[in-house]
């Protein structure tokens, strides 16, 4: 059960009795998140596309490519760790940066689209959660086993206060209010997208993130048994630049920042999709997050008028730059309702 409860100011909640029926004011980035009275996102074409176009049932289907091209972009970063050992420190993090940052971010990515078992179906859910500590091990820290368990309430409750760990706290939003503190945000997003589950919605680890952990470290000590200190290094500043402020690290900002009042979710049809799994496809995920990211972008070609009209991004470095230099924009620039969950049964 959903109750909607009205937010104002600093995501705090009025007596009932202050509670205005007028829609709430935006007062951009830099005071308070846009806060909604309703209790869930705007509906999707969910039900009316598939109705309307049954070809689109057809996209969901497991990717029969996810894990080979997992696989191929393990082995390219474990390659790297080799020719990267007796490199200058310099030109380490010059290759982490361009090549590793890539390479890692889109690591993660590829464990976003597992997480939704596009990799083996649902009917195989174990493999899907193996195929994701395995994508994880280049990036250098635990991190599939529990991305899947959070990932799952951003999907259920988008912008849901305390359930929602993908909108900023209100420390971030206070503090991260001019162009040089947005700007250290971005760079910092790595340490705020890790530690954001902890302080906003802890929860009890999992046997998987165990054995995360535990398969993490084994091979994070057989790399630097193997190859020495650089190589892990490498593989620990590909996973923090890449998610940092990074050409693709753009993604972070374009799926749900408010660029535009009212509009919570944005695609980009850019060509570093090509390189993210589609990813930038963010409206037709949220519609169909079954469908594998192969197969976004027929989603949008079957149905183009439930798309084609939405606001959309076609630049993750503008994205970037809006984000920063825009006085409207900030880590308070999200939609934010509340859920009120039944008990769980005994």
């Amino acid at each position: 059960m959903r109750t909607p409860v009205l937010y104002l100011g600093w995501w705090q909640r009025p007596p009932l009795w202050e509670v205005s029926l007028e829609p709430p004011r935006w007062r951009g980035g830099r005071t308070a998140c846009l806060c909604t009275c309703t209790d869930r996102a705007v509906p999707g074409p969910q039900r009316a596309v598939p109705a309307k176009y049954p070809a689109i049932k057809a996209l969901m289907r497991p990717d029969p490519h996810l894990k080979w091209t997992v696989l191929g972009l393990v082995l390219a970063q474990l390659l790297a760790c080799w020719l990267v050992r007796g490199l200058a420190w310099r030109w380490l993090f010059f290759w982490a940066y361009t090549f590793g940052g890539c390479v890692n971010h889109s690591l993660t990515l590829a464990i976003h689209d597992i997480s939704h078992n596009t990799a083996f179906g649902t009917g195989r859910a174990a493999h899907n959660r193996w195929l994701a500590i395995f994508a994880n091990l280049p990036i250098g820290l635990p991190y599939a086993a529990s991305f899947k368990k959070y990932h799952v309430d951003h999907h259920r409750y988008l912008g849901g206060d305390g359930l929602d760990v993908d909108v900023p706290t209100r420390l971030e939003g206070w503090l991260f209010c001019t162009p040089a503190r947005k700007l250290l945000w971005l760079l910092l997003q790595p340490f705020f997208y890790s530690l954001r589950p902890l302080c906003v919605h802890p929860k009890a680890m999992t046997r998987m993130e165990v054995l995360n952990a535990l398969v993490q470290l084994a091979a994070n000590a057989t790399i630097f048994s193997l190859w020495g200190l650089k190589s892990m290094v490498y593989l620990l500043a590909s996973s923090i630049l890449g998610l940092g402020l990074h050409p693709i690290s753009g993604h972070f900002v374009a799926e749900h920042y408010m660029f535009l009042k009212g509009h919570e979710t944005y695609s980009y049809y850019g060509p570093l999709n090509w390189i993210t799994f589609n990813v930038g496809y963010h409206m037709e995920h949220h519609d169909f997050p079954s469908i594998p990211g192969c197969n976004l972008p027929l989603v949008r070609k079957i149905a183009p008028e439930y798309y084609d009209h939405l606001p959309q991004h076609h630049s993750w470095v503008k994205v970037l730059w809006d984000f920063v230099f825009e006085d409207s924009l900030g880590p308070f620039a999200r939609v934010k309702r509340v859920y009120k969950l039944a008990e769980d049964p005994l």
